[in-house]
């Protein structure tokens, strides 16, 4: 019985196979997981002194990946809105099978070892790994097995040395997926939604994408192009001269090369007929040689492949994924042009040995000893590319790109070509001409690798001093030409000279830039299509640098940062955020020049563009933060009312909090500066009113915030300052001065009643707690029975007979568990509690609870009975407390609220549990109350008391079903559901 047992991921299940064979030297049993291609291979392996049970699976690739919540589709925001929009990491569909064998399988592990890929991306799969694991079985013992290639030496070698997984290089693949994610989607759905619009016969079928790589990689191709076809041809002319003797021609080449004015040239040329005698005045006689290849890496594999093999670089990186899995070569993304000293390269030429093609050449690199040459750069994770096993039975292009591998692997463990080559140089009526011929002296690494040329040219043996006639002295017409188009390799050589991708990626951002039809293939020559011509000319013309180089580059020098631990996750990717953001805004500010750019090209007229209407409207910019989830919140408009508006969260549907804005609000402009009182995350707001009962008091359009500075103005919004700030103290007004109302300083008319609540036509202000109003001084009472559940509070429901009242800061203060100063209530239920004091928290926040001193000590207070009426001077707004109250299933008051949505209901008013968190499942319609309801539904006094029939007794209606409306049940008993 083992003491310990092992899960272990590959990247994929052939590596998974192959490595389990090697660690169990083919002992390894099979079995099946959830994934149908995704097996299960157990063994016992003995490392850490120890022997383990072993369980090998794999995953495909990636398991997690970024994407928006729902409400982000297509056509449900703003664009611009997905730069700061939150982004989950979720398992996709296609891969919930092989996570429920991660998941099943760890159960019953003590530890995980990670065999993914050694590169940036197996790190951050690696990690993927780990937190699927780790939420099955926290305490789980993680390590990192670190390999450059699929043998028995290399896997058992990482199984006795394992590390611990680096959470840098895979916050730098983070950052680059959400980035990648954001910027992609953004301009993707900005360009295809205008464009097809813009120019609905050609492109109306057709997304448009945006890639911080792929356009760059555009942008070389079109560049080639357009320097093409500026290319202006220009003349030249030049001097030839010719000697042949005995069938062997020498051409000699002017030192002038050329000249572009003819008269000049003709000139000279006169010169050389009239003296037609070369004398020979020096002979140069010098080694010569040709240098091996460097040690192979990706760059280089990808363009060999291209020019030598015709094989693209998509392609030939899938075929080498075959061969390293299977165990034929090393690791093949790797930037390393240097064998580390540990590879035993002798072992590995000596694989070769036995191939009738290369044999033989093998044979006698390893007597001579191989000796590769070093390159300058160096990855630090894997080797150059090399064969790892002898494979004589490979077909087709796998055997093709395998042969590359090992000719250029026994070609650069070789020697250099070595030859002799002579200068000769003469003089003809005072001008120099020289020619050159090369005599090979020992081929080496050439015998191996016929992907280079080398070839021997014979001249004539001259001497210095030597003097002989020319066989022609010619004069030469020519014609400058234009560079030719890029191909493959030349992409790839610029993308890796700026910096664009990485070796991993490059024939990925290729192929995605062929499969849009941004460029197409002209034999083996990148041609630019119509559409991405026409939005390099945009982008050129808006001044913008989406198709250069510039901006990807700076990305992937983050990038690198972040892997080396020097730069933060956050700060790259804010940084980046904003950069890419202004691009944005410029591109929408200025698309008319990108319309333009593309009528040309696609040789349309455009249309004119009329933004979609949709009742998805959602501001660009957020309003403020969630004060349960703190993310951000944005204004929105309610699909099936667009005249109606509220603030909700950007987490939504994990996290419901909205806030449902009265209808006097008619309209709202979320403005980019911050409110100076509420800080940076509450952005000031332009409101336009339905109509003037409050415009004496905010003349429109009124700037203001919701953050609590303006505590009036929240409650005309319909919206509670602790509601966006929980921690605010309700009955004070926030510690800075709220921006001041011009009106502020006048007297206000004691006879002048408060702003009315526009849903109610009623003063809004009905809380019994109460504060100073900053307007005037005076002493208001405010109405907090507006919740987040999307109803709106009708004004004649009154309070909570538990109206709390917040305690003054001082040595006696009851702190709640948040460490803000606790609310306090008054119980109303009929038992020995009724009237007592208790304190909870006063945002809702935490569960603090505490009863006050007994009733009996409170009589001689200061403190004014909850049932009396307020006084009615000027200086004070109170209203009625004899009123009614309904009370939930939790013993609370409940609340009276008006059915908004659309339907036979709507403006209904009903009565729900008024508590915001933990809220009971009482409902009752305010219409189908008895005598007592009635009477409270056409009370419009703030209520405090119980409901009292005419008689004036205590007892409460009956309540009846909400289904069928009959006393005696509920709804959820009903006998008419059936």
């Amino acid at each position: 019985m083992f003491k310990s047992k092992f899960l272990n991921v590959a990247e994929k299940n052939d590596a998974a196979k192959n490595i389990a064979q090697h660690l169990s030297r083919g002992t390894a049993r099979r079995r099946e997981g959830f994934s149908k291609f995704n097996k299960i291979y157990e063994f016992e392996a003995e490392f850490m002194q120890q022997k383990f049970l072993m369980v090998m699976t794999s995953v495909s690739g990636h398991l997690l990946e970024y994407k928006f919540p729902p409400e982000f589709q297509w056509n449900n925001c703003d664009p611009l809105t997905l730069f700061d929009a939150q982004v989950i990491k979720d398992c996709p569909d296609d891969k919930k099978n092989i996570k429920r064998t991660l998941e099943n399988e760890v159960k019953t592990c003590n530890g995980l070892i990670i065999w993914t890929d050694c590169d940036r991306e197996g790190e951050n799969i690696g990690f993927e790994i780990i937190d699927v694991c780790k939420k099955i079985k926290p305490n789980l013992q993680i390590y990192r097995a670190k390999f450059s290639e699929i043998t028995a030496v290399s896997v058992t070698r990482a199984l006795h040395n394992l590390e611990q997984p680096n959470k840098n290089i895979s916050d730098a693949v983070d950052v680059r997926q959400e980035l990648d994610l954001r910027i992609g989607a953004s301009f993707t759905r900005f360009q295809t939604m205008r464009l097809q619009k813009v120019f609905p016969s050609v492109l109306d079928r057709r997304v448009v994408s945006y890639g911080s790589c792929q356009i760059p990689t555009l942008g070389f191709v079109v560049e080639r192009y357009n320097e093409i076809n500026d290319f202006i041809e220009e003349p030249f002319w030049k001097i030839k001269v010719n000697h042949t003797l005995n069938n062997l021609s020498v051409d000699f080449v002017w030192d002038r090369v050329r000249l572009f004015d003819q008269d000049a040239c003709q000139i000279f040329h006169n010169m050389c007929l009239e003296n037609r005698q070369a004398k020979v005045i020096n002979v140069i006689t010098k080694p010569k040689s040709k240098f091996r290849p460097l040690p192979l890496d990706t760059i280089q594999l990808e363009k060999l492949a291209s020019t030598k093999l015709k094989i693209n670089a998509k392609e030939t990186m899938r075929i080498a994924e075959k061969l390293y899995t299977s165990g034929f070569i090393s690791y093949p993304r790797t930037e390393t042009t240097e064998f580390p000293k540990e590879i035993n390269l002798g072992q590995l030429v000596s694989l070769q040995t036995s191939d009738p093609q290369w044999g033989p050449f093998a044979a006698r690199v390893l007597a001579d000893g191989p000796s590769p040459r070093k390159g300058t750069k160096n990855d630090g994770a894997h080797p150059p590319i090399h064969p790892t096993k002898y494979a004589d039975n490979l077909s087709d292009n796998k055997k093709r790109v395998y042969e590359l591998i090992v000719r250029s692997f026994l070609a650069c463990c070789s020697k250099n070509a070595e030859g002799q080559e002579t200068t000769v140089t003469i003089e003809i009526a005072n001008e120099k001409f020289s020619a050159n011929g090369l005599m090979i002296i020992a081929r080496n690494y050439l015998e191996v690798y016929p992907y280079d040329k080398w070839s021997s040219k014979e001249i004539h043996v001259y001497q210095s001093g030597q003097i002989f006639d020319p066989t022609s002295i010619d004069m030469v017409e020519g014609k400058t030409s234009p560079p030719n188009l890029l191909t493959e390799a030349d992409l790839i050589a610029l993308m890796e000279k700026h910096g664009i991708g990485t070796d991993a990626t490059h024939a990925e951002h290729i192929e995605t830039i062929k499969s849009r039809q941004y460029v197409a293939l002209a034999g083996e020559h990148f041609v630019p299509g119509v559409l991405g011509m026409g939005l390099v000319r945009g982008y050129q013309r808006m001044r913008l640098q989406l198709a250069s180089p510039e901006l990807r580059a700076g990305l992937e020098a983050a990038l690198r940062a972040l892997c080396d631990g020097s730069e933060r996750p956050a700060d790259v990717l804010r940084k980046q955020i904003d950069i890419y953001k202004n691009k944005y805004m410029k591109l929408q500010a200025e698309a008319e020049q990108l319309d333009d750019a593309l009528a040309q090209t696609l040789n349309v007229t455009p249309a004119a563009y009329t933004p979609t209407a949709n009742n998805t409207f959602r501001s660009s910019t957020p309003v403020t933060k969630c004060p349960m989830c703190r993310s951000d919140m944005y204004l929105r408009r309610k699909k099936s009312n667009e005249n109606e508006l509220y603030i909700g969260c950007v987490s939504y549907p994990q996290c419901k909090k909205a806030f449902w804005l009265n209808s006097i609000v008619k309209n709202i402009e979320v403005l980019p500066n911050s409110c100076a009182v509420c800080g940076p995350n509450n952005k000031n707001l332009k409101f336009e009113w339905s109509n003037n009962s409050i415009s004496h008091l905010y003349p429109p359009p009124y700037t203001g915030c919701i953050g609590g500075c303006d505590s009036t103005l929240n409650d005309v919004l319909g919206v509670h300052r602790t509601s966006v700030n929980p921690h605010m103290n309700p009955s004070t007004n926030p510690s800075s001065s709220p921006p001041m109302n011009p009106r502020a300083n006048l007297p206000m008319n004691p006879h002048t009643n408060p702003p009315m609540n526009p849903r109610t036509n009623n003063p809004p202000y009905t809380r019994t707690n109460s504060h100073t109003n900053e307007r005037t001084n005076n002493r208001i009472i405010r109405n907090d029975s507006t919740d987040s559940s999307g109803f709106v509070s009708d004004a004649s429901t009154g309070n909570s007979t538990r109206n709390a009242t917040a305690l003054n800061v001082g040595d006696n203060t009851i702190m709640c568990k948040c460490g803000q100063p606790a609310a306090q209530y008054t119980s109303r239920k009929q038992n020995e509690n009724a009237g007592r004091k208790f304190y909870k928290c006063q945002a809702n926040v935490c569960d603090f609870f505490q009863w006050g001193p007994p009733v009996d000590s409170l009589q001689n207070t200061n403190e004014t009975p909850s049932s009396s009426s307020g006084d009615s001077v000027g200086r004070s707004f109170t209203f009625s407390t004899r009123g009614v109250e309904v009370e939930c299933n939790c013993g609370w008051a409940s609340v009276k609220k008006t059915v908004q949505k659309e339907g036979p209901n709507k403006g209904r008013l009903f009565y729900c549990c008024s508590k915001e968190n933990r809220r009971c499942n009482f409902f009752q319609w305010a219409d189908e109350t008895t005598n007592s309801g009635e009477q409270l539904a056409n009370n419009r006094g703030r209520g405090r008391g119980r409901a009292s029939s005419g008689s004036g007794s205590g007892t409460r209606g009956a309540r009846k079903c909400s289904a069928c409306h009959q006393p005696g049940h509920f709804r959820n008993n009903c006998p008419n559901n059936e």
